[in-house]
């Protein structure tokens, strides 16, 4: 099981993206959660098969239509995960 946190930058707050990103996880079978900072990005942590996490980080770069990602910077999460994918 691969473990990850991403913390994502752009227009990423009140466009669905936590929304999307919790559909997409959990198309893909991972736990975790996404959710908005005060400074604008969303945080997402996400757990499950190493392909599958790295299918999620690819899409992150991309998130749903009305985002606009600048930037994803992830790494390893040693930290809890929820049992499902949820937004915070």
């Amino acid at each position: 099981m691969k473990r990850m946190r991403c913390m994502v930058s752009g227009r990423v707050q009140g466009v669905f993206f936590r929304g999307s990103a919790r559909e997409e996880a959990r198309r893909l079978g991972l736990n975790g959660f996404a959710r908005n900072l005060p400074d604008g990005r969303v945080e997402v942590i996400a757990a499950g098969p190493e392909a599958a996490v790295e299918t999620f980080r690819q899409w992150l770069h991309q998130g749903p239509p009305a985002a606009r990602v600048d930037s994803v910077e992830c790494e390893p999460w040693d930290g809890e995960v929820p049992a499902d994918f949820s937004t915070g």
